[in-house]
């Protein structure tokens, strides 16, 4: 492309910066991950039982931690919308880029496939329906309202989510005086071998509740996908990524705990909704049907809010030229209408299948993919790139995304020994997305590097800004020129 050519060409491809404050981009953090304190966790103890899981959750938690910490210091020295591809381009090239934006793209497309299914059983216990209008009128109206833009967007997420968090505290409150933790312990031990009362089925059974553990946490590592849209994405990146975190592990710590605690774990290990049946085995009934519709609140507020992060993702693959250029095109209101659009229409598709569990297992196998390759980015960056500036440095460095990298390929292994038909199905996917990437895509890419592309995108907001602080004193001397007269 001609220099012209890119300024018009990225002219079409902006987003609308200043739109959220840290406290919002902490609250989408929130957003992508709290339906997994609601249900689906939970089947991670009838793998391993209470203790077995708890270690599992344990591990997890580390890992999420670390590589939050990783894109913490990533995100303030590189803030555009690709996220993990952009940081992974960088310091891996055009492929490294590619894998790792396929990897994040498998998990963000499938992963609201999973939960619709779930919401669509959620509405049928409600309302008593359910099936394909169900699921397109959920991708419809909320692909919608992030068609409106993104501040409307973010708050209707935040909304959702405090009622969501509201549920998750209420039913704590309510089940604390009823812990024992004899309860957590209630599951005979198997016949396999290393079998004990803390590990019930063993140390496989461990690796085996791995993938659950995630529920907890997946998809925090999202919030760099809001970067071009933050108000000041150096200090509001790490803020709103590291808060998010912290706080998904105080909710993690109380749903683990105090449900096995008060109704046992055995009940729980095996209920579709854990919170609920929680409150039911002690008593509080009334206080179970209000929680149950919260629930649906929780999985709407995780359901939006991938929404968004797939069509960050799929603009910044498109924009770089790695997807179809038109899915980068946006609207008057600054908002990517095909990659939000597009990835919608596939979802939907997908729900028709019906199998939530399936889904979901593929789409943490991207995650644990795109989590090794983003931890091996910040190992690479701090030893090619050390003179990157960097607002916020990750504590521990290099060790601290060692452990990330480490901990992700365990737990990509664990989604094989739980369901390696999830983890066959997954392979497959990334085959046809290499393909395209081998056969088309490498040789249709906007820049020739990351280093060009981060400052073909700085260029032309800078541009962009420029543009609209001249047509706004424009319009004011009009204004005022206007008075004059009058």
């Amino acid at each position: 492309m001609t220099n012209t050519v890119e300024k018009e060409y990225l002219a079409k491809r902006q987003l609308k910066r200043g739109s959220a404050g840290w406290l919002l981009l902490a609250g989408l953090g929130v957003s992508y991950v709290i339906s997994g304190d609601f249900a689906g966790w939970n089947f991670g103890i009838a793998e391993a039982g209470w203790g077995g899981f708890a270690l599992a959750a344990g591990l997890m938690a580390l890992m999420y931690l670390a590589l939050v910490l990783s894109l913490a210091e990533m995100s303030a020295a590189m803030p555009v919308a690709g996220g993990g591809y952009s940081f992974a381009r960088q310091v891996m090239g055009p492929f490294g880029g590619y894998l790792t934006g396929l990897a994040v793209l498998i998990e963000y497309t499938l992963a609201p496939a999973a939960i619709v299914i779930f919401i669509g059983a959620a509405v049928e216990e409600l309302l008593g329906i359910n099936g394909p209008w169900v699921y397109a009128l959920f991708y419809a109206v909320f692909v919608g309202i992030h068609l409106a833009g993104v501040g409307e967007a973010l708050k209707a997420m935040m909304v959702i989510s405090t009622l969501a968090v509201l549920a998750i505290l209420g039913t704590a409150l309510a089940l604390i005086g009823d812990f024992d933790a004899a309860k957590l312990f209630d599951i005979a031990p198997s016949a396999v071998a290393g079998a004990s009362e803390v590990l019930p089925f063993g140390w496989y059974g461990v690796w085996a509740a791995l993938p659950f553990a995630m529920w907890l946490f997946l998809a925090v590592e999202g919030v760099p996908l809001a970067a071009e849209e933050a108000r000041d994405p150096t200090r509001d990146m790490p803020k709103a990524i590291i808060g998010a975190m912290l706080f998904l592990l105080f909710t993690a710590v109380l749903v683990i705990f105090l449900l096995a605690g008060a109704a046992g774990a055995s009940v729980i290990g095996a209920s579709g909704v854990p919170l609920v049946d929680a409150l039911k085995a002690t008593g509080s009934e009334q206080l179970a049907t209000a929680i149950n519709v919260l629930g649906l609140a929780g999985l709407i507020a995780s359901f939006f809010s991938v929404i968004y992060g797939y069509s960050r993702l799929v603009f910044a693959l498109s924009r770089a030229g790695y997807l179809p250029r038109v899915l980068s095109l946006t609207s008057g209101r600054k908002t990517p209408t095909w990659a939000l659009i597009a990835p919608g229409v596939f979802g939907f598709l997908v729900s028709l299948t019906g199998e939530g569990d399936l889904m979901l297992a593929m789409a943490v196998v991207g995650a644990t993919i795109s989590y090794a390759l983003m931890a091996l980015s910040h190992i690479l960056l701090r030893i090619k790139r050390p003179d990157l500036p960097r607002p916020y440095r990750t504590p521990g460095g290099v060790l601290t995304s060692s452990l990330a990298l480490l901990l992700a390929l365990v737990a990509l292994t664990g989604v094989y020994a739980f369901d390696p038909r999830a983890f066959n199905y997954t392979l497959v996917l990334f085959a046809g997305g290499l393909g395209y990437y081998l056969l088309y895509a490498r040789n249709h890419l906007v820049a020739k590097s990351a280093d060009e592309e981060l400052r073909l995108i700085l260029e032309a907001q800078s541009e962009t800004d420029a543009d609209s602080t001249t047509q706004s004193e424009s319009e004011s001397l009009a204004l005022a020129t206007g008075l004059s007269k009058a």
